[in-house]
């Protein structure tokens, strides 16, 4: 009877589908600049004679700290990391070449895609990714009109749009850095709108000719998930199974209301680091990448360990005051799979 159960259980396991999965990410790095005074742009209190001392120390060190955690993301699911990693608030393409000549970095031969906007503060969104697993075709900055009314100035940063190939599929990846919420969330909110606006026009033309279109949008949006910026203008749903065609599922709603963020103000958390995924990305039977699981990525070592910020993620800077942590923000990161046969 053991012999035979075992001869079922053997036979059975061959009709079950391999799969493989990717690791899709995205972190915001809290102003990594370079050391160079930048005269177009406002990064005076970043070079070694500014209010913060930004020295070449300081910057290695920072290199050091987010390499670390760059490297990690995505290794429990996949030896080679993450495949698509989307960052903020960097100042240019030294910073990142910087990052992808890194010791730690080094052998995984990431590429990045970036374009400089127009932001005050010279903080621009990349694209890293490994060409193993995708292989870009099209790249543009989307620019983003604010209302006049705004609390920000004329300029904010760009939208970066990037098509390409992932392990067989076409996919469209969006990475966003909205404006803040300084001044206040309310008086704020139509900067956001707009830039969300921006990114679902975008996405519509894409619509247009791709209808099953496999979307990812992604980056620091400073909205929650249950924001009306997210809800509505990009019509996303928090359930999997009630996202209808044209709509975007997000993993993080959920995340949100079990009282988990990527960063904290006053002992309140907020999700503002967020991954997105198109409707088709959602369906295991079209023969695809397809959705599987989110996370927030943190290790004990990114967190203060002690203090008023106990458990917040731990900042590089505190006003002009150095803390030598990782980033204010943790990253998040989503879990793609495919059925190999």
């Amino acid at each position: 009877m053991n012999y035979l159960y075992s001869l079922l259980i053997l036979a059975a396991s061959c009709y079950l589908p391999e799969r493989e999965t990717l690791v899709i990410a995205f972190y915001n790095l809290e102003n990594l600049y370079d050391t160079t005074n930048n005269p177009i742009v406002n990064d005076d209190e970043f070079i070694p004679t500014g209010v913060k001392l930004y020295t070449g120390d300081i910057y290695r060190n920072k290199l050091f700290k987010l390499a670390t955690v760059l490297k990690d993301i995505g290794t429990d699911y996949s030896k080679q990391g993450a495949a698509v990693i989307g960052v903020a608030e960097i100042e240019n393409d030294t910073v990142l070449y910087d990052l992808t000549r890194h010791f730690l970095l080094r052998d995984k031969k990431l590429k990045f895609i970036h374009y400089d906007s127009r932001d005050a503060r010279g903080v621009d969104v990349a694209l890293f990714y490994n060409p193993k697993f995708f292989v870009p075709q099209t790249a543009s900055a989307l620019v983003v009109t604010l209302p006049g009314k705004s609390k920000e100035s004329a300029t904010t940063r760009d939208i970066l749009y990037v098509q390409g190939n992932l392990q067989g599929d076409r996919v469209h990846i969006y990475v966003n850095h909205w404006p803040s919420r300084r001044g206040g969330e309310e008086r704020s909110a139509p900067a956001r709108e707009a830039a969300a606006s921006t990114c679902k026009k975008h996405i519509d033309s894409i619509r247009s000719v791709y209808p099953n279109a496999r979307i990812i949008v992604m980056g620091d949006l400073n909205d929650n998930p249950t924001d009306k910026s997210i809800r509505k203008t990009l019509d996303a749903s928090g359930s999997i199974h009630q996202t209808r065609k044209n709509q975007f599922f997000n993993p993080w709603v959920n995340h949100y209301l079990q009282g988990s963020g990527t960063l904290a103000n006053r002992d309140v958390w907020g999700l503002f680091d967020q991954i997105l995924v198109s409707q088709p990305l959602t369906d295991s039977s079209g023969g695809g990448w397809y959705y599987q699981s989110s996370a927030i990525y943190y290790r004990a070592f990114m967190t203060e360990p002690a203090g008023r910020f106990k458990g917040y993620p731990m900042r590089t800077w505190e006003g002009n005051n150095y803390r030598g942590g990782f980033s204010d923000h943790f990253p998040t990161y989503i879990v793609l799979t495919k059925n190999v046969r």
